[in-house]
């Protein structure tokens, strides 16, 4: 007998894989506006250079890219190539979790998660922020869908689908604050001061001020909040091996990065090595840190 539709490997791969590319493109606008305060839906996307509406003919993800060889149809400015990557990082990213999870509430989940991840990604890598639409609107999606869909998909119980989602909040963002608390805590015995920490004629925060416990120096609260929602998704154990991932990753990343600015004092962010390492864990049919 046939394969129902969406038991098909290749017609879920290539649904998850265009509607992967159509997000990414939805996700080029939310990086660009979400940090600036700025609508994703009104007004709709422009060029940058002419600030015309682009035609609905030269918004197809990446294949308009191409067509007009990154610049835009009317003015000719170039349009940064950051744009089709992004939508085919996405489209591959769908195709990998649909195909992983298959046609499950699960996979749906997956990609809104590694969507969320992308944009994080992006907006940290630009403006070394993770804004709270994600990290908290991530957290509580999390808490009310994942034991939603893993209870429907008949792999566990929604009471213990919910407290494993809500041990892994505890775990990655408990985790987080602990080390950054620390550090902050070490460097003020030991007199340091950073950049950004504390600010130009600003005393170092004291217990009595918020800033003492969310105001670390290295580190932003918003990768704490980011992991607390990852690990709504992945688990306690998920989460885990997320940070194991994300310290390879980061590793090699800043050490790339000073190589490539001759610069070993240039703080980045840490989101895009804590986004990659989830994926990994989201996708990796292998986890170390369990049978």
């Amino acid at each position: 007998m046939p394969l129902e539709p969406w038991n098909d490997p290749r017609i879920l791969g290539t649904a998850g894989l265009a509607f992967g590319l159509i997000v990414g493109s939805f996700l080029n606008v939310v990086i660009h506006r979400l940090p600036r305060g700025e609508s994703v839906v009104t007004p709709g996307s422009h060029c940058p250079g002419c600030d015309q509406a682009i035609e609905p003919w030269n918004n197809i993800p990446v294949l308009s890219y191409l067509l007009l060889r990154g610049r835009c149809a009317r003015c000719k400015v170039q349009i940064s190539i950051r744009y089709p990557l992004i939508e085919a990082l996405t489209g591959l990213v769908f195709l990998g979790v649909v195909l992983h999870y298959g046609p499950t509430p699960m996979a749906i989940l997956g990609c809104v998660f590694s969507a969320s991840l992308i944009a994080a990604a992006a907006i940290d890598f630009d403006h070394r922020i993770i804004p709270d639409e994600i990290s908290l609107g991530g957290l509580v999606l999390g808490l009310l869908l994942v034991p939603l869909a893993k209870s429907y998909g008949g792999e566990t119980s929604w009471a213990t689908a919910f407290v494993f989602s809500a041990m892994g909040a505890l775990i990655g963002g408990g985790l987080l604050w602990i080390v950054g608390f620390s550090h902050a805590r070490f460097c003020s015995l030991m007199g340091r001061r950073f950049e950004h920490w504390p600010e130009e004629g600003e005393d170092l925060p004291r217990p009595n001020s918020i800033d003492y416990w969310t105001w670390f120096p290295g580190m932003g609260f918003g990768d704490i909040k980011l992991l607390a929602m990852i690990g709504t998704f992945v688990g306690p154990i998920g989460v885990l091996e997320t940070i194991l991932a994300a310290s390879l990753g980061g590793l090699v990343f800043g050490v790339l990065a000073a190589l490539a600015i001759r610069s070993w004092g240039s703080p980045f962010g840490f989101g895009p090595a804590i986004a990659v390492g989830a994926i990994l864990v989201l996708l990796s049919p292998v986890h170390l840190l369990q049978p």
